[in-house]
């Protein structure tokens, strides 16, 4: 079975933790390591081994530092020296452990091959990020920031002389200022527009008394309109009359009966 193959069904997950080759389960059987070795040895992680030193993190047991006696990496549990429970029959066993519930304190590394794999770990580790050189402006862009440099300056200047300069000039002025204040020269033209605004008056009356003269023209020549509408209505009052009259009309057999006598 290969490591690299994810599955997301938990039966298949089940099935491929308990029926996985030894070199996988090897790697199932990793802890972490303390803040002390993985700055050291540039690793997070590294596989539980016979001879290393673990704390426990979590469980009944949390706090527990011992060495480990036994790795199965059949049942994926460790057992550490000193931590034992009594049976009912009064004899003594090692307590089982998950490896990912502790945390590896200090490594054996008696095995040349560990040493190895720690060297290749060590050399996959990011390097510190390294300045970038400075690139140098071109003389165009040397130009242009050299411009603005002098301006500063020169204001900087400017600022340091000019309030001795500008006190003097205040001074000389404030005599000069007072006199050309005239309130009658603004007043003026406020006199003017009082004098205009009662012609303008006069001429809006104007206006209007002319506007009333020609209503009641229009409407003294609208109302021989509504007389004519008026006299139109008795109209229909002798169409009434003859349609009354129509019933009225003898049968021919009384005609005949009445013209005989007056013949005779």
């Amino acid at each position: 079975m290969q490591d690299s193959k994810r599955v997301k069904n938990p039966r298949k997950q089940r099935k491929m933790v308990f029926n996985a080759p030894a070199h996988i389960r090897h790697k199932f059987m990793s802890a972490p390591l303390s803040s002390e070795l993985r700055a050291s040895r540039g690793t997070r992680t590294l596989p539980v081994r016979k001879g290393d030193t673990v704390r426990i993190e979590r469980g009944d047991n949390k706090g527990f530092e011992g060495k480990v006696s036994r790795v199965d990496t059949r049942a994926y549990r460790i057992y550490l020296e000193g931590l034992t429970r009594e049976k009912v029959d009064g004899t003594n066993i090692f307590l089982p452990i998950h490896p990912s519930k502790v945390q590896i304190r200090n490594l054996n590394l008696t095995d040349n091959w560990r040493k190895d794999i720690l060297g290749r770990k060590k050399e996959i580790e990011k390097p510190e990020k390294e300045e970038k050189p400075k690139i140098k402006p071109t003389k165009k862009a040397e130009k242009a920031l050299e411009k603005p440099k002098a301006e500063v300056k020169e204001l900087e200047e400017e600022r340091i002389e000019a309030p001795p300069a500008k006190e003097e000039a205040l001074h000389e002025e404030k005599p000069s200022e007072v006199p050309q204040k005239v309130p009658s020269a603004k007043k003026a033209p406020a006199r003017k527009t009082a004098a205009k605004r009662p012609a303008a008056k006069e001429a809006a009356k104007e206006e209007e008394v002319s506007i009333e003269e020609k209503v009641p023209v229009k409407k003294a020549a609208a109302k021989p309109k509504t007389a004519v509408k008026k006299t139109a209505v008795p109209k229909e009052a002798p169409a009434e009359k003859k349609a009354e009259k129509k019933p009225v009309s003898k049968p021919r057999a009384k005609r005949k009966a009445s013209q005989e006598n007056e013949g005779g």
